[in-house]
């Protein structure tokens, strides 16, 4: 069985969303063993400059690293990755699952990360080119992993 692990920068905080992670989670456990690795955020204040926000990716990126492994297949959510359908990120995580028993998927803080997270993952992906909170994006990776193993099951889910 494969382990898919999620690393993410911040809490969730809110209870709608905490309720859907823990749905999807129970779906998931039939097809996978699910982990989550919750680095803490870098505060930002109000008024930020650019050189405030960069100490704060570089300082949230440096700790996404040092918990990445050589031996997993790491996989970033970026805004500058592939776009792919269901069916193609269905086959991805098939394929992947053949070759690695372990993924790692990584979702930045608020502001992101950097070029070295990018260059630590095997690849990069884009859920949509728009701009979504980025505890939100854990359900929507979730729900997309879910819908992965349900095609590659060949079992109904709703389209």
């Amino acid at each position: 069985m494969v382990h898919i692990n999620i690393i993410c920068v911040g809490k969730i905080k809110e209870q709608y969303l905490k309720d859907a992670i823990g749905e999807y989670s129970k779906r998931l456990s039939r097809y996978c063993n699910l982990s989550f690795t919750e680095l803490p955020d870098k505060k930002i204040p109000d008024k930020a400059n650019s050189s405030l926000e960069a100490q704060v990716i570089n300082a949230e990126s440096t700790d996404i690293i040092s918990h990445l492994s050589k031996d997993a297949y790491n996989i970033c959510l970026d805004l500058k990755g592939k776009e792919l359908s269901s069916v193609d990120f269905a086959k991805k995580i098939n394929d992947i699952g053949l070759i690695n028993n372990t993924i790692n998927f990584v979702i930045g803080g608020s502001l992101g990360f950097n070029d070295e997270v990018r260059r630590n993952c095997k690849e990069s992906i884009c859920f949509s080119k728009m701009t979504f909170p980025h505890q939100l994006i854990r359900v929507f990776l979730l729900e997309q992993i879910y819908r992965a193993f349900k095609i590659n099951n060949n079992e109904t889910y709703h389209k």
